[in-house]
């Protein structure tokens, strides 16, 4: 090309055409690369990013369900959807629609059968008492007829001793008038004596023997009345023991109703402190301070399920914290205690995932549990609290705000950590710590 013919001054031409210049190209590059090059040797934090939403460090504090203790109508709702209440606050009004509890005077009706079965227990105790009184009274009646009949059976003991000392008396006076009458009968044989005196003899002898029949009349007569004496002790010992067998029956009888009416008001006292109970339910009160939010039942008159969910409430005071879900290739990279960094949605931030010192807009935490089991997600939960060593969490933060959160780990070169990416090893996890000085070696262990 011909410059000559564009009629260019020379400084012109010498400044937009430097082919007589020497080119610097290659110091550049060498400078790019030795710049490179030391970047490859700064200091890169690992770490471990998860996606994670705001909720609650205690369940209590954690949004619930507000639900309907009983089955029933709704009279009249108290708040309406934003509405900021207090513990306590009443929020729905109810009413019965069960018969079992339509009676308006119910809890004073079950007290009124509390005091009549209170009565009948009563009657009952009154009744083992009496029970218990006529026992000890057959029990000295007994004893008083025992004695009687012992007394008895002494006497006639002694009678027979007394007829039976008759009876030796009479066999003795016998013997002799025998004796004498077989005298007088060899005599009258011989003619020494006359018939009159043999007769006189013979009616003596007749006469003892009489006697001696009569003794021993007596002495049967005795022992029959002692054997009748023993089997009326028996009789008497066998009919008082009925009557104490029946008393006592009764006794036991008015014992058991007596414990079956205890158990029967116990079970009508528990009805009626159900009832009272019960009647409270009507009113549903706030459980805790918190924003009422989606309402489940609209309008007047609709019908409630017990356990039936009626409005959600939000905790107005609530030490935040972070649910994250993390690989299970990570999970043994978590620890308690371990640092996080978050960026929270609608927060604006700049991260340096490498740098977190050198990052602007992130909030620091740390790890107070994770989950030894997974979740349906196929991830573990660790959850993450505030760290109080670090800038507070905002407080606009709501439930439910998702965070983006960056777990640090150990410091490494930017070369290692390239090298480790391209060759798909997991972060270093592992520090090395100086073993026994008289073992010589050193043992890696996780970091806790």
């Amino acid at each position: 090309m011909d410059l000559e013919q564009y009629n260019l001054p020379l400084s012109a031409k010498e400044k937009i055409y430097r082919y007589h210049k020497k080119s610097k190209v290659r110091q550049w590059s060498v400078g790019i690369f030795l710049f490179l090059t030391l970047i490859l040797f700064l200091p890169w934090t690992q770490n471990i990013k998860a996606r994670g939403d705001i909720t609650s460090l205690y369940q209590e504090q954690r949004p619930q369900n507000i639900n309907s203790p009983i089955s029933g109508k709704i009279v009249r709702w108290w708040v309406k959807e934003g509405d900021v209440v207090q513990k306590g606050d009443t929020i729905l009004q109810l009413s019965e629609i069960k018969e079992d509890y339509l009676d308006p005077d119910l809890v004073g009706r079950t007290q009124e059968q509390v005091v009549a079965k209170e009565g009948a227990i009563q009657y009952y105790q009154q009744k083992a008492r009496t029970s218990l009184v006529q026992i000890e009274a057959l029990k000295k009646a007994q004893e008083l007829k025992s004695k009687q009949l012992l007394n008895k059976l002494d006497q006639l003991n002694s009678k027979l001793d007394a007829e039976r000392a008759d009876l030796i008396a009479v066999e003795n006076e016998l013997k002799l008038l025998k004796d004498q009458y077989e005298r007088q009968e060899k005599m009258f044989a011989q003619g020494l004596v006359s018939q009159t005196q043999l007769q006189q003899r013979n009616a003596s002898y007749q006469n003892a023997l009489a006697k001696r029949i009569s003794a021993q009349n007596k002495i049967a007569q005795t022992q029959q009345e002692i054997l009748n004496n023993q089997i009326e002790q028996n009789a008497v010992e066998q009919e008082y023991l009925e009557k104490i067998s029946k008393a006592e029956g009764d006794r036991l009888s008015s014992m058991g109703n007596m414990v079956s009416g205890q158990g029967e008001k116990a079970k009508l006292e528990n009805m009626a402190s159900n009832y009272r109970i019960r009647n409270g339910m009507y009113i549903i009160l706030a459980p805790q301070d918190g924003q009422i939010v989606q309402a489940n039942k609209a309008g007047i008159g609709e019908i409630l399920k017990d356990s039936e969910s009626l409005a959600t409430i939000v905790p107005t005071r609530v030490n935040y914290a972070v649910e994250m879900y993390v690989r299970p290739v990570d999970l043994p990279l978590i620890s308690v205690g371990q640092k996080v960094r978050f960026m929270f949605d609608g927060f604006p931030a700049i991260v340096f995932s490498g740098w977190p010192e050198s990052s602007y807009g992130t909030f620091g935490g740390k790890v107070v549990a994770f989950e030894n089991t997974i979740s349906k997600n196929g991830l573990f939960r660790v959850l993450i609290a505030e760290d109080a060593s670090d800038k507070p969490w905002p407080s606009q933060l709501k439930m439910g705000t998702g965070a983006q959160g960056i777990a640090l780990l150990k410091n490494v070169p930017i070369w290692y950590e390239l090298w480790r990416n391209i060759n798909g090893f997991p972060p270093d996890y592992y520090s090395e710590q100086q073993a026994s000085s008289a073992a010589g070696y050193t043992s890696k262990t996780p970091e806790k």
